[in-house]
């Protein structure tokens, strides 16, 4: 398989792969085409932004069987773009059971020309007990050895499963690497999504990434924009969902905030092609169908345009401030997104060390990489002198400024991302934990310089901080 990274930021990524029916740049969304449901016209997908799709194998296999081997998937679909053909997982999940092989499933992917072909895995429900995921996740390992074993000719997906079960997720991650696959997708997180459990979520994707941390990540029915930067950001590169066109014919319309009633808006908050023409009250009058269609091409652009958002804060190394906004959206994304604070091993090893700037945009800002980063660096620095000068006061000659957030700053690295390129605001209003973590991280420096005497001038709140400091040090209150 081509794979290229062409840029980074966090952990997420700008990547490029290769396919027999063309390039295709992540992050990017494959929407899902149900071939007994078509809303939106498959051929059209491009035109909101759409680079590939996902369409259901055994859905196809069941009812244009014959018409789909003698086409190909593409002239079945009216489609250029490559297609992705998911197993029946799905189904299987709803229905226990489905009369079709996993090497059935596999062989008809290839006879129609799939460029992503997905073994038939177990996707085990979230809170499953663990011997029946481990149960389910041999039997999805047995499939994916099976696969690779067909030597197919197109791209291999391979799921890894396990339920909410850490271990498990981590098992099945080791094996899907074992295998070899091209492409690593995340499955059974619908369920979590729906019921707002993103704790979950977070701790399932990072697990995976520590045994997964280059390759490509799909995670698997994820398709609202409101969760696209965070997931993002921790190393997912592909997503599909149906969201698009199931939402839209429940009358919802998807936002980077949330999702809104159509009977309660006033007005579109959003400029996309077809928002621009029609008030809410006009779409509201329309047929059922006319309406869904209305809602599904918001739905579509509204995707992609918060993939495009994504991708621009990625060159612009500035996707932990972009993640940082979106998470205001609910208070349970902002509770997953501080798990980022059990994994900043990998987090850190990832994260360019070189940015433009760092904008502070609340607490969340406390757990980046480059204030941990820093705050280990500065320990290095090496002083002659044996009395060292620290002040909270710019208007002040000293060695060292103490800044909220980050602790020291040596004044040679005053112009230096990340603490010369950091837009904070003024100590007299930014949150008191902005100001701890920063006297925590003087504390640990001050350790470090055995044998040294420290001068520290300290102005306005800092006061009620700066206290009881270790080693011998005078303080000079201004």
């Amino acid at each position: 398989m081509g794979f290229e990274i062409i840029a980074k930021d966090a952990l997420g990524r700008i990547c490029k792969i290769e396919t027999k029916h063309g390039r295709i740049e992540t992050p990017t969304v494959f929407p899902v085409i149900n071939p007994n449901l078509l809303l939106i016209n498959p051929k059209k997908l491009p035109d909101y932004g759409a680079q590939a799709l996902i369409t259901n194998a055994y859905i196809i296999y069941r009812r244009y069987r014959k018409e789909a081997i003698e086409k190909g998937v593409h002239k079945f679909l009216e489609v250029e773009v490559p297609v992705m053909t998911d197993s029946g997982s799905y189904q299987l999940m709803l229905y226990g059971d489905l009369e079709i092989s996993n090497h059935e499933i596999l062989e008809f992917q290839q006879k129609i020309g799939s460029d992503f072909i997905v073994p038939l895995d177990i996707p085990t429900p979230p809170d499953a007990d663990y011997e029946s995921a481990k149960i389910d996740l041999e039997e999805t390992i047995r499939r994916e050895k099976e696969a690779k074993e067909l030597n197919i000719n197109s791209l291999l997906v391979l799921p890894v499963q396990g339920s909410t079960i850490l271990d498990l997720r981590r098992k099945s991650a080791e094996a899907a690497r074992e295998i070899g696959g091209d492409i690593y997708a995340i499955g059974a997180i619908v369920p979590l999504m729906d019921a707002y459990r993103f704790r979950d979520l977070v701790r399932i994707i990072l697990e995976v990434k520590t045994i997964l941390p280059v390759e490509p990540i799909h995670l698997f029915g994820c398709g609202h924009p409101m969760i696209f930067a965070m997931a993002v950001a921790l190393g997912c590169d592909l997503f599909d969902s149906a969201a698009y066109a199931l939402f839209a014919r429940d009358d919802r319309y998807l936002t980077i905030y949330g999702t809104k009633k159509l009977s309660e808006l006033h007005y579109f908050p959003c400029s996309c092609p077809v928002c621009t023409k029609m008030t809410p009250e006009e779409v509201k009058e329309l047929d059922k169908r006319d309406r869904e269609v209305f809602l599904a091409e918001h739905n579509l652009y509204a995707t992609f345009e918060e993939i495009k958002v994504i991708k621009e804060a990625i060159k612009e190394n500035t996707l932990f401030e972009l993640v940082e906004k979106r998470i205001r959206a609910h208070p349970n994304l902002i509770s997953a997104w501080r798990l980022i604070r059990d994994y900043s091993e990998i987090i850190e090893k990832f994260d360019p060390w070189i940015k433009k700037k760092f904008l502070y945009c609340g607490l969340d800002t406390l757990f980046r990489p480059a204030v941990k980063r820093h705050a280990s660096a500065v320990k290095n620095v090496d002083f002659e002198k044996e009395t060292i000068i620290i002040s909270t006061d710019f208007g002040i000659l000293a060695d060292l400024y103490l800044r909220p957030v980050f602790g020291v700053v040596p004044i040679e690295l005053l112009e230096s991302y990340p603490c010369g390129h950091a837009e904070i605001p003024d100590e007299d209003t930014i949150e008191k934990e902005a100001l701890e973590m920063a006297v925590e991280n003087l504390k640990d420096f001050i350790k470090t310089k055995k044998g040294k005497k420290f001068v520290i001038h300290v102005k306005g709140r800092w006061k009620e901080l700066i206290k009881d400091l270790p080693g011998e040090c005078e303080y000079v209150l201004h």
